[in-house]
């Protein structure tokens, strides 16, 4: 396992990081101390395509130039505060942010793909009642540099930075192949530095990953959604779980601004949506709220004229949370009624239920609490563990 910390976090305060950082503005920074835009191209090869993480390793430069770099910048990532693996091989990080704030990043193996699920934000501007991570208030969004860490920490800690075999289709064979921008956070409310992040991560001569690997998931920004296809162009995902707008009005508050109708307009005109690269539609199946023959049929009705995909997802539980998940009977019935239309449905095997890595699970410590508040829960914490002894 790599020493993931291996890089004092100490003194990068003062330092310039230079993840997260496009082409166009690395090169500027290396104008601005005196270096020809060459150097930036060497430098992106090294940070993006290597995976360095520091500045001395970088043996085809020059010992001075080096020592240049380290005076200035930084190349730190995420910090993980813990580092958990499921029984079937789901891991979970807890990232640790420059502010102290933190973040999950969740990685899924399976035989023909290794998934990674990317945080946009910490916490949520979002309140969706199925979500975990929507209990949590919005702190913040992340920046293109801690949304790109989270892939490079990832490959640190599963050693994934050499290419291995070519596949049949000529691809690298890495532990992670897919993107999903799935994890804490609404992604189409931090536009600008996920547009930025995603395309650091599909650059060809670095992180090198295509976009028919990555997909974004919303909860139905409906105003963001042909900006996001023109300017990124990766995979869309829509989190839909309702056909009815009283009944998506309350899963998915967002839906009281752009109703049903409006998100599926939207999701018609996609840039780049054909039947060979359809919109896929999340559906979490609720028990007695969502998941009968009736409103499987109707989603079928809806979904008429767009090239699209269900996921139908069993309920993950969390504490608190006011839902049960739909009987494998029940699931198996929607399923039969959308596959039998013409769509694909598969229903999603839960993964890292075991360590709160599944999804709608995922929810950090990093909440608008004052420093009092935190420390009084603390402590019941510890007197609550304590009477467990």
């Amino acid at each position: 396992m790599l020493n993931l910390e291996s890089e004092p976090q100490a003194t990068s305060q003062a330092l310039i990081p230079l993840i997260g950082l496009s082409r166009e503005e690395l090169e500027a920074e290396l104008k601005a101390i005196g270096e020809p835009a060459f150097r930036a191209r060497q430098l992106w090869h090294w940070i993006y395509h290597r995976g360095t993480r520091d500045f001395q390793s970088m043996t085809s430069l020059a010992k001075s130039f080096r020592a240049s770099l380290a005076e200035r910048y930084t190349l730190d990532r995420p910090v993980p505060s813990s580092d958990l693996k499921s029984v079937d091989g789901t891991r979970k990080w807890l990232l640790r942010l420059k502010d102290g704030n933190e973040v999950e990043t969740v990685h899924i193996p399976e035989e023909d793909r290794g998934t990674l699920c990317v945080s946009s934000q910490v916490g949520c501007t979002l309140t969706c009642r199925f979500c975990h991570t929507g209990t949590q208030r919005l702190v913040r969004n992340l920046d293109a540099g801690e949304i790109v860490g989270q892939l490079m920490l990832a490959r640190d800690g599963l050693d994934d930075w050499q290419t291995g075999q070519k596949s049949a289709e000529g691809e690298d064979n890495r532990k992670i192949s897919n993107i999903v921008m799935m994890g804490m956070g609404e992604p189409l409310y931090n536009f600008d530095n996920v547009a930025k992040a995603l395309k650091i991560a599909m650059d060809h001569e670095g992180l090198s990953l295509s976009r028919r690997r990555i997909t974004l998931s919303t909860s139905g920004v409906v105003p963001m959604i042909q900006r996001c296809g023109a300017e990124i162009g990766v995979n869309l995902a829509i989190s839909l779980h309702a056909v009815r707008d009283d009944l998506r009005d309350e899963l998915v508050p967002l839906n009281k601004k752009y109703p049903i109708k409006e998100l599926l307009d939207a999701c018609r005109t996609y840039p780049g949506a054909h039947n060979a690269r359809r919109i896929t539609f999340e559906y979490v199946m609720l028990k007695g709220i969502n998941d009968s023959p009736a409103e499987a049929l109707e989603l079928v009705r809806l979904l008429k004229g767009i090239p699209a995909k269900v996921n139908l997802i069993p309920f993950n539980p969390w504490p608190g949370a006011p839902y049960e998940c739909s009987s494998d009977a029940a699931i198996q019935k929607f399923s039969d009624i959308v596959f039998q239309a013409g769509y694909s449905s598969p229903v999603r095997t839960p993964r890292g239920r075991d360590i709160f890595a599944a999804c709608g699970q995922l929810k950090s410590a990093s909440e608008k609490l004052k420093r009092s508040a935190r420390d009084a829960i603390a402590a019941k914490e510890l007197e609550a563990a304590a009477a467990e002894v």
